[in-house]
């Protein structure tokens, strides 16, 4: 790769002198209502002015360096990727709306922007001091009803434009405004490759809806996905339900894509619905319900949304969305050098683990070079009250093992659901609830639903309401017990998603959805107090199946890959998270176990041996094993002699590598680059891992059919030299390669990790 040379004073020279021309264009070409009286024509864009506007009666565009955004009389804003002097996009607009109103029970349909006369003014908002943001105002002549539609791009983020509108009832009438469909977009993959059909493109869904559901497919012909945000999702045939989730939806194909979502930093309620019409096309809008009634002369604005158009898969835009609520002022957490560590957890023992069993395993986990281990679910006697079971472990047995792991030197995590607390009903798996004693003690804490009745969060639990400042310190106080006096290293947070609307009078909210903004306060407030404690603790937060929700997903320094269903979303995760968290966080690549499940749905076998999966991609190892042969029950994650091998071997190449402390590098496709890579940047050198496409499953075959690569692979991103290729993992030369077109042709089986380095 080239940089470009130091600017000297000559061309800095030149830099202001093409500013200063610029600013008098503009001053030239508008009227003291900041109006624009003489368009301006779409011209090369200096590095002084990165954000160029220019408005005729057919549209506005807004031009930077990477993209171009144009806004038409029907509120439409598409969306533009600049790449090699050409302009790709997905946006097939035809006459379709941008913006889709529903008020008193009718859709408008006499909805019309006046693009020839936009407000265009300099930026406010908070990602840079540079930009500019156009206002643009509508009618719609069937309502009597005025829109206003804004759009900020900054220098900072010239792939981004934010969209807000504002509708104001200018009538005589109270108006009900039902709903409002904004950043509607009508997507078509033929634009980008003519030979394909329009719905042919790949797509990422942040929604939390069910356990298990992949978040990145290809869209089918026939789809519609609803892609609820922010509340609770409840899930049919389950004892509790899911939710929250990232407010990004985003579409791509070979040479372009596109994303939608919104970026306030609270858990917005709303949806991204995600449809593909009859013609193909695939129709994608940010789904709001005001259900609000508008009196004469008032207006409703909507929350900050957004629009994207990139190069590349899911990681761009969720990268992109991510620096954006950082800028926001949502920041990203820091890690510690523990985070990457290799954990063992106890789960392996289900529910009614011993400290014999927890204590009894780590002869194994010194062999292996395991030095952490969690205690999972049911060490616990009731949700809410914390405290040990009295069966399982009897006066002090906890703080006992805890003393014993640490003699030995093995940290501890201990395995808890905040916020959740019985109250009686029919239990969760293991075991019937009763009423916890902080409910018994504090009933007025509860989150009430419209009935008044305790409403249920995940596992059919009631819920504690986080915006109760006195629920805040109870979590502060836990926190403090299990991390300063019971002495445990960190937290695994389990089974967190959302939390319910509140609507309990005593609690006297502005509105039912404080519950759901304040939950980020209490995992904030368990981050931070543990953090305070030990500096070098782990806290790692579980949205079981399913992506996390921003509204916790800051207060966490250990992300986890979430009971991925095989291999495939253990890799689609760790990349997910990368984006999300930076290239260098610590994600935990979850229990290798669970890289091959059998009956997902019932009687479940963890069967998984797939290390490559999470230690390719820059994951951090875990497993579950057993240890010793405690018999049948857990004969699925025994670990034998031979698997001993194949553990002692990967944990081994995992320590050696600490890939997981690399620089993720966004360099392949989903989808579309075959064999699917990964490449991780560190101490100098390039690690790469490819993976051959999973084979169609043959009825009738007893085992599923090992996935097999053989032709060449690309080795992307290295400097112009010659490179030594080798397999780290068999420790195999593989001879040398020029870059930067530097290609190798290799045949495997599953998987090959290579480790390039200059010569």
């Amino acid at each position: 790769m080239t940089s470009a040379p130091a600017s000297t004073p000559a061309r800095q020279r030149l830099y202001l002198a093409l500013q200063l021309m610029f600013v008098a264009l503009l001053v030239l070409s508008a009227d003291g209502c900041g109006h624009s009286s003489t368009p301006v024509a779409p011209t090369e864009i200096p590095a002084a002015a990165r954000v160029q506007v220019s408005a005729t009666e057919a549209a506005v565009v807004i031009a930077t360096p990477s993209a171009e955004f144009t806004i038409s009389p029907a509120g439409y804003i598409a969306a533009k990727l600049m790449s090699q002097n050409q302009k790709l996009s997905l946006d097939d607009a035809g006459n379709d709306s941008g913006l889709q109103i529903i008020a008193a029970g009718k859709q408008l349909s006499g909805l019309v922007f006046d693009v020839a006369h936009p407000q265009i003014t300099d930026a406010h908002g908070r990602l840079g001091s540079k930009g500019k943001r156009i206002e643009v105002a509508g009618k719609d002549s069937s309502s009597g009803l005025q829109e206003s539609l804004v759009v900020e791009v900054y220098d900072d983020f010239p792939a981004v434009a934010l969209v807000t509108a504002a509708v104001r009832n200018s009538t005589k009438s109270d108006l009900k405004l039902d709903s409002i469909d904004l950043n509607r977009h009508r997507l078509n993959a033929s634009l980008a490759d003519s030979k394909a059909a329009p719905n042919d493109m790949w797509s990422f869904h942040g929604a939390s809806i069910r356990w298990g559901k992949d978040n990145v497919f290809p869209i089918p012909k026939d789809f519609s996905q609803q892609n609820q945000f922010g509340t609770m999702v409840e899930v049919k045939g389950d004892l509790g339900s899911v939710g929250g989730g990232i407010p990004v939806v985003t579409f791509w194909t070979k040479t372009v894509g596109e994303a939608i979502g919104h970026v306030e930093t609270l858990p917005l309620a709303l949806s991204i619905p995600v449809k593909t019409e009859a013609d193909g096309r695939v129709l994608a809008s940010v789904h709001l319900t005001p259900d609000t009634t508008l009196q004469p002369g008032e207006a409703y604005t909507t929350p900050q949304t957004f629009v994207a158009v990139y190069s590349g898969d899911y990681y761009e835009p969720l990268r992109l969305y991510s620096d954006v609520i950082d800028a926001e002022g949502l920041k990203k957490s820091t890690t510690n050098a523990e985070d990457y560590a290799v954990s063992w957890c106890g789960w392996g023992y289900l529910a009614n683990v011993t400290p014999a069993q927890m204590l009894g395993t780590i002869p194994k986990l010194k062999e292996l070079g395991i030095h952490w281990a969690t205690l999972d679910d049911r060490w616990f006697n009731n949700y809410g009250d914390w405290q040990p079971r009295a069966d399982t472990f009897p006066g002090n047995a906890i703080q006992d093992m805890v003393k014993k792991f640490h003699e030995q030197g093995v940290k501890v995590q201990l395995w808890w659901l905040p916020l959740a607390v019985e109250d009686g009903g029919p239990g969760y798996e293991s075991h019937a609830y009763g009423v916890s004693e902080v409910v018994k003690e504090h009933p007025d804490w509860l989150i009430l639903d419209k009935n008044g009745k305790p409403a249920k969060m995940t596992r059919n639990l009631a819920t504690l309401c986080p915006a109760v400042p006195e629920v805040r310190e109870y979590y502060k106080h836990l926190t403090e017990k299990f991390i300063k006096d019971w002495d445990f290293d960190g937290h695994k947070l389990d089974n967190i998603y959302s939390v319910p609307m509140c609507f309990n009078p005593k609690h006297h909210h502005k509105s039912p959805m404080d519950s759901v903004y304040a939950m980020g306060d209490i995992y904030k407030t368990i981050f931070d107090t543990t953090r305070a404690l030990k500096p070098d603790s782990v806290t790692q937060s579980c949205p079981c199946g399913t992506p996390p929700s921003i509204a916790w997903l800051r207060y966490l320094d250990q992300a986890v890959t979430a009971d991925p269903v095989g291999s495939v979303q253990v890799r689609q995760r760790v990349k997910m998270y990368k984006a999300l968290l930076g290239p260098n966080a610590a994600v935990y690549g979850d229990h290798v176990e669970l890289t091959r499940i059998t009956n997902p749905n019932g009687n479940e076998k963890d069967l998984g041996s797939d290390f490559a999966s999470t230690v390719g991609t820059g994951g951090v190892v875990g497993t579950k094993f057993a240890w010793p042969d405690y018999g049948p029950k857990l004969s699925d994650v025994y670990l034998t002699a031979q698997k001993n091998a194949d553990w002692k071997k990967w944990i081994g190449v995992y320590n050696d590598k600490m890939l997981s402390r690399g620089t993720f590098r966004d360099l392949y496709v989903y989808g579309y680059d075959f064999p699917e890579g990964y490449a991780i940047e560190k101490d100098g050198a390039m690690y790469y891992a490819f993976f051959a496409p999973e084979p169609a499953n043959k009825p009738g075959a007893k085992s599923a059919p090992v996935a097999q690569w053989s032709g060449e692979i690309e080795l992307r991103g290295l400097a112009p030299g010659n490179y030594r290729v080798t397999d780290y993992v068999n420790g195999k030369d593989l001879g040398t390669v020029i870059a930067p077109d530097a290609k190798l042709n290799a045949t495997f089986a599953d998987h090959l990790l290579l480790e390039v380095t200059k010569q």
